[in-house]
């Protein structure tokens, strides 16, 4: 888990460094993984932007669609 404290109502603009911190140890030997398999968010992350950068990390997403 990983978590980044900024000034007010940033939200969004702080995915891409919320993941980038995110260190997942290994049980065993070895460096340990820097991204999650999967990523859970509501509607305030729905950005192609936020959508591109896990497409090419390769991270899985479930983000509700936009129905307005």
């Amino acid at each position: 888990m990983s978590i980044v404290i900024t000034v007010g109502q940033r939200g969004s603009p702080q995915f891409e460094a919320v993941l980038g911190r995110i260190r997942v140890p290994r049980l065993t030997t070895g460096r340990p993984r820097t991204g999650p398999r999967r990523v859970r968010a509501d509607r305030a992350y729905l950005s192609r932007k936020n959508r591109a950068y896990l497409r090419r990390r390769g991270i899985r997403c479930t983000l509700p669609n936009k129905v307005d």
